[in-house]
């Protein structure tokens, strides 16, 4: 019996997948270990591993625009996703034959984890302390169809040596051909493993799987089809094959000790530029962002009988949070429904007839609340509510419901780093920058911990002070400091910026949590506006575009600062998690899944070199090794991110433009799984997580570095 091995990204999933993350997947699922159900409290919301019961359930969950953290990846058969869901939304998958395997991350962790990184960061002061990367491709047709290895890589971390295969079959129509690789090591130790079929946008791909354990390095590997075919044997390469220079003795690192708020990376920012007044400009970048504020809103009535929302024009802090609204009988007969604000009360007078009861509807008392007073109120009926006779209520106090108490609530001057020792354009440029998505509290840690190696060593060590002679770095520790802010102090899932463009109901604060524009889906190059895929137009959706290219302060500054440097011919834009290393196309049309062009064979010679340095360089630290299955264009080994910033910087800027996603997948050898990390992980996580990562961005300064004097020495 043929056993179908299939996973198919389709448009729709492109459309509403809400962060970048995991591995293609597979749809026939099979038994888990007999442990304890995981369950959650009905409206305790976690992001939770689910093994789906097969694909159509898959299909229905992306049609209901579930957040959904990642890819679906394969394993032994397996469809298995990232989800955030609320205790309900698991139980309702669990009725239906879903299996939660590990909750990667609860909604209360991120405050925990960031209050422990604080007190562990006191302790330690008051002590002292794509398309697929370039592989083998050998064919040889003996059967129905012809296999094409595309990737045979090994590799061993924490002493386990694992290996990555991926394979095309010419059979790209058959749903059901089956693909499995053998091998073989040094020692004569065989072994097996099937991989998966993946289709994106109803176009057939390859076979995969994710990296497997074998017992050593792999000598020889061959694939076989389900229809005869079989491979010529290759011999699996080392990956990434690449290491930086060895660490000087006393070189300085380790500069994180703790979550950073945007506040407390504000600070950073200027005690940076008063230790090294000589290696250091702040930039305030031009487009100040909503700051961290909402407008203030009340329900006017009980939501579960029948409400109007009412909501400020201005903001909360704009002297509107604690304004009442309220709706009183006239206690007369005849009377017409009036509208009166005076001494910060809202009052509703609502009509009555001859008989002197009140005849008002919801609808009515919205319509009046905006005809006569809206240079202060908006109002919308509620969900459920339309056409109800309105109830005599309130009053009612409006609040902007946030809860940081400490966060400057004016609007926010987004500020970069310009570190090197010529900061004048005349040297090559490179920009990192990060936290575009708020939820993501480890990027800004990479980027800072690479900011104060750079500053430190360049004092110390001579290499790194050379660097800093020749290459001019740019850093933007946190794009999006209002989303930030809301993540750390409200929601912590919180992906988008702060800003809301949703009308009419969508306005409901029950969609608080939902609204905002995701700022790295709000660039100009193939953005959801030009036909792209990977974004929406739905104002709750968790990648919504915004109402137009750059309509956003956040992605506007990040273009900003590119187009005023035109020295800057580098770039990596810092995400999280599941450890990948991309670059363009980062978008496609989904009739034929045409991508954006493709750069030059020079270019994407360029591009992969200069992975397999950095993916080296971040080896460095803990072991930690990008997959070769993961490092390749964004369009390929992702999916399609329509608007994305990396295509506006290479296509528009003619920069080249990467993309992180750090936190990797950990090996867990007890269950044999490869498991997450989450957007917050427990701080030691993290700043492991921070250590690598810079290591990484060091090394791309090299690769600039080098890119700048091979074009010097060839005119």
């Amino acid at each position: 019996m043929i056993v179908r091995r299939r996973w198919t990204a389709a448009a729709t999933t492109a459309i509403l997948i809400s962060a970048a993350l995991s591995h293609p997947g597979t749809a026939t699922a099979a038994p888990v270990a007999d442990t304890a159900p995981i369950t959650l409290a009905a409206t305790e919301t976690a992001l939770v591993r689910v093994q789906l019961r097969d694909q159509a359930q898959l299909d229905r969950l992306v049609a209901s625009g579930v957040d959904l953290a990642n890819l679906p990846r394969a394993r032994d058969g397996r469809i298995i996703a990232d989800l955030v869901l609320t205790g309900a939304q698991l139980a309702d998958l669990t009725a239906r034959g879903a299996t939660a395997t590990q909750v990667v991350q609860r909604a209360g962790d991120g405050s925990r984890h960031f209050a422990d990184s604080v007190r562990a960061a006191r302790a330690r002061t008051a002590a002292g302390l794509g398309a697929p990367a370039a592989g083998q491709r050998t064919t040889a047709a003996v059967g129905v169809d012809t296999l094409a290895v595309q990737q045979a890589y090994w590799w061993t971390t924490g002493g386990q040596t694992f290996l990555q295969a991926q394979v095309a079959t010419t059979a790209t129509d058959d749903p059901d051909v089956e693909i499995t690789v053998s091998w073989r090591t040094a020692d004569g130790v065989t072994g097996s493993f099937p991989l998966y079929r993946f289709e994106d946008s109803g176009e057939y791909q390859y076979h995969y799987n994710v990296p497997q354990p074998v017992p050593s390095r792999p000598v020889q590997l061959t694939a076989t089809s389900s229809l005869g075919g079989v491979s010529r044997a290759v011999t699996p390469t080392l990956w990434p094959n690449a290491t930086p220079p060895p660490l000087p003795a006393g070189y300085q690192k380790d500069f994180i000790d703790a979550y950073l708020t945007p506040v407390d990376i504000q600070a950073r920012i200027k005690r940076l530029a008063r230790q090294y007044r000589d290696l250091v400009d702040v930039i305030d970048l031009p487009n100040k962002t909503q700051g961290y504020r909402r407008n203030a809103v009340a329900y006017l009535g009980d939501p579960a009988v029948a409400a109007v929302v009412v909501e400020s024009v201005r903001f909360g802090d704009q002297g509107m949070n604690g304004v009442q609204v309220r709706t009183v009988d006239p206690g007369r007969p005849n009377r017409p429904l009036a509208v009166g604000y005076r001494d910060r009360v809202l009052t509703v007078t609502l009509a009555t007839d001859a008989a002197g009861k009140t005849v008002s509807t919801t609808d009515d008392v919205a319509a009046a609340v905006n005809a006569r007073q809206a240079n202060r109120f908006r109002a919308t009926v509620e969900d459920g509510s339309t056409g109800l006779p309105m109830p005599v209520a309130g009053p009612a106090r409006l609040d902007d419901g946030l809860q940081g108490t400490e966060v400057p609530a004016k609007p926010w001057t987004v500020q970069a780093l310009r570190l090197g020792v010529h900061r004048d354009g005349s040297r090559i440029g490179v920009l990192a920058y990060s936290q575009e998505h708020a939820r993501e509290w480890a990027t800004p840690l990479v980027t800072l911990e690479f900011a104060e190696r750079m500053l430190a060593n360049a004092r110390t060590d001579p290499a790194t002070r050379e660097l800093l002679e020749q290459v001019d770095v740019f850093v933007i520790p946190t794009v999006n400091p209002d989303g930030a802010n809301y993540s750390f102090n409200d929601y912590n899932f919180q992906r988008k910026n702060l800003v809301n463009h949703c009308e009419g109901p969508a306005r409901d604060p029950k969609y608080r949590t939902s609204w905002g524009v995701d700022v790295n889906r709000n660039y100009t190059v193939g953005s959801y506006f030009d036909g792209y895929v990977g974004a929406s137009a739905n104002c709750l959706s968790g990648n919504y575009a915004g109402t137009a290219e750059l309509s956003e302060a956040e992605s506007g500054n990040v273009i900003a600062l590119a187009k005023a440097h035109p020295n800057i011919r580098f770039a990596m834009n810092v995400h999280s998690y599941g450890g990948y290393f991309m670059w363009p196309p980062g978008a496609y049309r989904a009739d034929g899944r045409i991508t954006l062009p493709r750069p030059s064979i020079d270019e994407s010679t360029l591009f992969l070199d200069s992975a397999r340095r950095i993916v080296g360089a971040i080896a460095q630290e803990r072991g930690t090794v990008t997959w070769p299955s993961q490092t390749g264009p964004v369009a390929d080994v992702l999916y399609s991110a329509a608007g994305n910033s990396a295509d506006q910087l290479y296509y528009e800027l003619g920069i080249f433009a990467w993309d992180f996603e750090v936190g990797n997948d950990r090996w867990n050898p007890a269950t044999g799984e490869w498991e997450g990390v989450g957007f917050q992980p427990p701080f030691d996580e993290a700043h492991g997580e921070s250590q690598e990562y810079a290591g990484g961005l060091v090394e791309l300064v090299r690769v600039a570095r080098d890119h700048a004097a091979a074009e010097a020495a060839t005119g």
